[in-house]
Formats: structure tokens, sequence, C-alpha cells
């Protein structure tokens, strides 16, 4: 696990009697490889290493004897899940640089004992929290039934006044103060909201300092007119929004989740979400994603649904990708990494 303080480009080539460049195996498919990596990371790769790429998402004989020539490894959502196995008796490759902030289901958690993993996580945060605030201020400002009234050719004059559509005033929850959270917290901090945080592995001091105030779950749900999830998804945190907790929410709030699905109780969700007492706003619904045609979720006027596209955008994926290669600039370099994953964060991930 010394990995990122050494330098693989050491290797002796029987042909020119040179050092020869490492070896980077690129594992995203077609649509991905081109989202993550544009001419300029490619470019940039390729001053320090010769790299290729498969495309295949599944395990293979072709597979393996590309991984077992190789030093690096780049993986991308598409990528093979990795096994210990799949890397040979004696495995060449010494560092995993994934695409994206989710590594703990991507490859088998004894890997990370054995070869340095990074991920590129710190771009995707501000995208979401973007969206959590968009989501936020679509359900206060009521865009959804004002756009369907306007195409019904409903006509309001300014006889007509509305109460609270503002965001102003309000106390926000937010359930996680991670990468987030925190970029969430700075969003809307000019908004003149409370904002109230939960989350066990945070301080208190470090939430006063985004002019947060840290709370109790139970007692942030019960006080909140809008609530916001950013946690990720652990054995501990499943199902966290239960039909008990999601009671203890105030008639007439928000839940915005842009973190997982999982987090919330579906089977309540849908209870609450029937009698009509909350509104939601949900990019994501895992494990049902994509979510079914069919499903009661898409039929409900009081659910307002995105299909996890909060940090779908291009920009956001080539600054993944941009991440990741200076990682690999950096392994290849000989120089400290930015990103290692150890197995000790795994429990804390998603």
């Amino acid at each position: 696990m010394n990995s990122e303080k050494e330098s693989i480009g050491n290797h002796s080539s029987v042909q020119t009697g040179r050092p020869s460049q490492p070896r980077v195996l690129v594992l995203a498919s077609d649509v991905l490889f081109t989202h993550f990596f544009p001419e300029s990371a490619r470019a940039r790769l390729s001053e320090v290493a010769e790299w290729s790429q498969h495309a295949g998402r599944d395990d293979s004989p072709q597979l393996r004897v590309e991984i077992a020539q190789a030093d690096v490894l780049m993986t991308t959502w598409h990528s093979p899940f990795l096994r210990m196995e799949m890397l040979g008796a004696r495995p060449r490759v010494r560092l995993i640089a994934h695409c994206g902030g989710e590594v703990k289901s991507r490859m088998e958690e004894g890997i990370f004992d054995h070869i340095t993993v990074t991920n590129a996580a710190e771009p995707m945060a501000a995208p979401v929290a973007e969206m959590a605030l968009a989501l936020m201020l679509t359900l206060i400002r009521r865009l959804p039934d004002y756009a369907a009234e306007m195409r019904a050719g409903v006509v309001r004059t300014n006889e007509y006044v509305s109460c609270g559509e503002t965001v102003r005033g309000r106390k926000v929850g937010l359930i996680g103060f991670g990468r987030i959270g925190r970029a969430f917290a700075r969003l809307v901090e000019p908004l003149g909201l409370e904002l109230l945080v939960t989350d066990p592995c945070c301080t208190a001091e470090t939430v006063a300092a985004h002019r947060g105030k840290l709370l109790g779950l139970d007692e942030l749900l019960s006080s909140c007119s809008v609530v916001v999830l950013a946690a990720g998804l652990t054995p501990e945190t499943r199902n966290l929004l239960d039909k008990r907790r999601l009671g203890l929410m105030p008639d007439g709030a928000y839940l915005i989740n842009v973190a997982r699905g999982g987090l919330v109780d579906m089977d309540a969700l849908l209870s609450e979400l029937r009698a009509g007492r909350i509104k939601a706003a949900l990019d994501v619904t895992d494990p049902l994603e994509p979510l079914p045609p069919d499903h009661e979720l898409r039929r409900l006027p009081n659910a307002l649904l995105t299909p996890h596209i909060a940090a779908g955008g291009i920009e956001m994926r080539r600054a993944i990708g941009a991440v990741a290669v200076e990682e690999v600039v950096r392994f290849c370099k000989g120089e400290q990494l930015e990103n290692v994953v150890t197995r000790d964060m795994l429990a804390m991930m998603t």
C-alpha cells in the first residue's frame, strides 16, 4: 500500500534498452470513454504512460490478459466488477484510479488490502448540491403547479396571493454533511434560512463554521419544513427514514433526496405521499433505477422525479476524468496521491 510514493516508470524495455512508460488500462464503455476522456485528457495520459481502452463491461479471458499487462487501471461506472483473482496470482497492477466517488460497489474489499485505490468524488459535490437547491426551490415556489396551470389556460390576477412560497425564514434540515452537504450549505447561505444538520461523524464546530446547527435526527425531522438527504448509503443508514421518522415531519413538509433511494423506506414514503401529507423531490430511487415505467411514484402529483441526473452533466464527467488522470500522472511520477481510499474508509461510504 505504499505505491502512491513510488514511481512505476522504471521498467526496462528489451526492445529499446530504455525505461518504458507504465501501462494504463482504461476500463470504460465507448460512450463513457468519450465523456470522461476528451482529447486533452488522453494527451495528458500520453505524457506519462502508454494507455489503452477496454470497452467490455463483463469479466472475460481477454480482459484478464490486458489486466496482467497493466500497471494502472482506470475504472468508470461501466467497468466490470473487479475481484482480486482477476488481477492475477502476482498482480502487476499497483493503482486503480476510479472515475467517480463510489468505489465500494465497483470492486471487492480485499483489493484495498493489496492495491492502492483512488477516487474522484470532489467534482460531483457542487452539481449535486445545485440539484438539491433547484428541487427545493421548485417545490417551495410551486413551479410544476404554475406551469401546469399556464398550459391549462388558467388566468390569475394580482388578487391572488399565496403563502409560504419562499425559503427565507424556513428551517431547512440537512442529513449528511460530507462534500455534498457542505456544498449545499455554501449555496444556501445567502438565502436567509436556518440550516440544521445531522451527521454522527461531524462536530458542532464544523457545522457552525458553515453557519449551521448540529441536531439529532429526530429533532431535525420534527423541526424542519424542508429536509434534504445528502448522506451515504451504509447498513446503518439504509431505511434511515422509516415510517416513524417520516411521521415526524410536519404536515406540508418537503423531502429532497439527491443521495441514495435506499435511505428512505419506499413503502413508508408512498404511504405519506398517497395521503398528501408531504411532498417529495427525488433524484434517486435505487435499487429501482431506472424507475419502472408503471411505478406508482410516477403518477403521484406530489412527487417530483428526476432520473438520477444530479451529477450527470458532461462538464462534471470531464472534471472527474481530469481528477483521475492527474492522480495517474502523480502516481507515474512517484508523487503523493491526493484521493486514496483505504479499506477503513469504506464503512462510511456508499
